[in-house]
């Protein structure tokens, strides 16, 4: 089965149009393709917990995740932002199914590090493929937030980008970043210009330089786990650009694709 990973970042689902799940149901249906949604909701949790006077802080791109903080996660993605994106699939004709990585085990987690000052954030150990893949040979479309617990049911939060990573491994999968951006910039002689291609050592480049920082760290981080774990192609779009997600299956110069070897190029 030919799988298709899509992360959908939380600052743009709110702005995404129709057409885009339209896209997508289009490649399940015509391209032979079997999508898979991951999804963040980063504003939105921020938003709640704003409202709630509970502190958020950030640890080189990952929220630091107390229990109370985790609370407002869980409820966020997996009571708000996840079934918005199941319903706008029904909106186009679509059928998906929102479930998050504790269901089923479907990510099983530990801790990103010991002793981490990130508190309940955690990495994913292993995928339940058979899951994903039951739903897609019923023509359903998962939508995962990502949450998960480990062996003895302690939660923990998922950067969305390194559960997608994970989720493309297991599959062996096309891993495609949707975001409100066009992809990596960078600036010379005061101009910024998009790197239509990335390789491995300018991404650590431009995290040294600071032309990388925050939540994108994570991102290019986990698109080369990715592909150093056989995930064919990883790239980086821009979804309120029309038709993007199926120009960029199709080979078209758009967005950020990140290579482990080859030399960038800047997009003109």
């Amino acid at each position: 089965m030919n799988f298709l990973v899509i992360k959908c970042g939380g600052s743009i689902f709110e702005q995404l149009p129709p057409s885009f799940y339209q896209d997508i149901m289009d490649l399940q249906i015509y391209g032979g393709y079997a999508p898979i949604i991951v999804h963040g909701g980063g504003p939105t949790i921020s938003n709640l917990l704003s409202q709630l006077n509970i502190e958020t802080t950030f640890h080189n791109g990952l929220r630091v995740t107390t229990d109370d903080v985790l609370d407002v996660v869980e409820m966020v993605l997996n009571g708000l932002v996840n079934k918005q994106v199941v319903r706008s699939f029904t909106a186009v004709g679509g059928k998906a199914v929102g479930i998050s990585g504790t269901d089923g085990q479907l990510l099983k987690a530990e801790p990103i590090e010991q002793d981490s000052p990130l508190g309940f954030v955690g990495k994913v150990t292993g995928v339940e493929t058979a899951m994903i893949q039951q739903l897609a040979t019923q023509n359903q479309i998962p939508v995962i937030s990502p949450l998960s617990a480990d062996v003895y049911g302690q939660r923990y939060n998922i950067n969305a980008d390194m559960a997608a990573a994970a989720i493309a491994q297991a599959l062996e999968a096309r891993l495609c970043f949707v975001s409100d951006i066009p992809g990596i910039y960078t600036t010379e002689a005061n101009q910024p210009s998009i790197l239509s291609t990335v390789s491995q050592e300018q991404i650590e480049d431009l995290i040294a330089s600071g032309e990388i920082s925050g939540g994108m760290i994570p991102k290019v981080r986990a698109a080369m786990d990715g592909l150093s774990h056989h995930v064919p192609e990883v790239g980086i779009i821009n979804g309120l650009e029309s038709h993007s997600l199926p120009a960029f299956i199709n080979g078209e110069t758009i967005g950020t694709t990140i290579t482990l070897d080859e030399e960038g190029t800047h997009a003109k």
